[in-house]
């Protein structure tokens, strides 16, 4: 079964190429907590007039919102519908917001300059779209709901413009606001809002949102993918765009084979990343990696850390030295590999 949707007919700065939008996304992996508190307060009838919901990127805070939105245009705050949130997607309600054409939704997040740009923030004009569609006569489901995605990106007047709607919000109204660092809301909106925080996933739970969607990638691709991805779905899906998968996996193997490292695949290796940024790319995902297992055992209480930080430290300077003085890629490979040898015979493999 095709996992991915079709090209959207404009680019979407949240979107990530090749992939179903949130709003079209029905899945939620691994948010079970905060999925559960949500269902329980709008399936009994009393949800929050606000939520923020926040967490890193890329780990399902705008999906959840969408199946709340789902949820609430077509049933309402009742327990008609499924426990878990879920509405089919052939649901009338389901399609209108896949199709950003329901009546009962206003998504507002940075929109685009005169020169077709991205703005850097979200600008007070974009909130005080929130009381002209508040005082609309609700849909014949009864209630408006608004999305800010993300919170973190508006400007002090944007802030205060939404605190006065926090202050007297709508009935049959709510607000959901996304936000990857909710310390850096104001306080006052933060007291305004009931908190849904979700949290990176685990092994387990990413394992098979990534088998659904990347279903033709080898398996040991998406466990580096994983490793890589701190436990963030969307940033797993980010690197797998291009050659971020071979990359993520070809550094993996390097660290495996840190204690006899295999000269002539590095030597090829050195051939491929001789193309536009991929010993850039290569390096990052490196120490990515090595960071990832420094973090993976120290936590697991292991000894004698310090010499394979050292080397990972060694290993971003190093990469980022050789990409800006365009050194040869198989000299650098060569040249970490032997360094990663040393520290592998010495401290023990990672």
């Amino acid at each position: 079964m095709a996992r991915r949707s079709p090209p959207p007919p404009a680019e979407e700065p949240d979107r990530i190429a090749g992939f179903a939008h949130p709003r079209e996304t029905h899945a939620l992996w691994g948010q079970e907590a905060a999925l559960t508190r949500a269902a329980a307060a709008i399936r009994a009838g009393r949800p929050p007039g606000a939520w923020l919901i926040s967490g890193p990127p890329g780990i399902g805070k705008a999906t959840l919102a969408y199946r709340i939105v789902r949820y609430l245009l077509a049933y309402g705050a009742t327990d008609a519908g499924a426990g878990d949130l879920s509405v089919p997607p052939r649901n009338p309600d389901a399609q209108l917001v896949a199709a950003q054409s329901h009546p009962g939704l206003l998504v507002l997040k940075r929109g685009l300059n005169r020169a077709g740009k991205l703005m850097t923030v979200l600008g007070v004009d974009e909130i005080r779209k929130l009381s002209d569609f508040f005082g609309m006569t609700s849909g014949a489901g009864g209630w408006r709901v608004a999305i800010v995605d993300t919170a973190d990106e508006m400007n002090d007047n944007a802030a205060n413009a939404l605190l006065k709607m926090l202050e007297e919000p709508p009935a049959r109204a709510m607000l959901l606001l996304l936000s990857d660092a909710p310390g850096r809301l104001l306080p006052t909106i933060r007291s305004r809002c009931q908190l849904l925080a979700l949290r990176p996933l685990d092994a387990v739970a990413m394992a098979p949102a990534l088998d659904h969607f990347l279903p033709d990638m080898a398996k040991e691709e998406r466990a580096a993918l994983a490793r890589l991805a701190d436990g963030s779905i969307g940033a797993a899906l980010t690197l797998a765009a291009g050659e971020g998968a071979m990359l993520a996996a070809e550094a993996d193997r390097l660290i495996d084979q840190a204690q006899a490292p295999d000269l002539l695949a590095l030597l090829a290796l050195g051939e491929k990343l001789s193309r536009g940024d991929g010993l850039s790319r290569f390096g990052e995902f490196l120490a990515a990696s090595l960071s990832a297992r420094i973090r993976a055992k120290a936590t697991a209480g292991a000894p004698a850390l310090d010499r394979w930080a050292a080397l990972q430290a060694r290993v971003e300077q190093g990469f980022a030295r050789a990409t800006r003085l365009h050194l040869e890629p198989r000299q650098t490979l060569l040249s970490a590999a032997r360094d990663m040898a040393d520290v592998a015979g010495r401290a023990g493999p990672l």
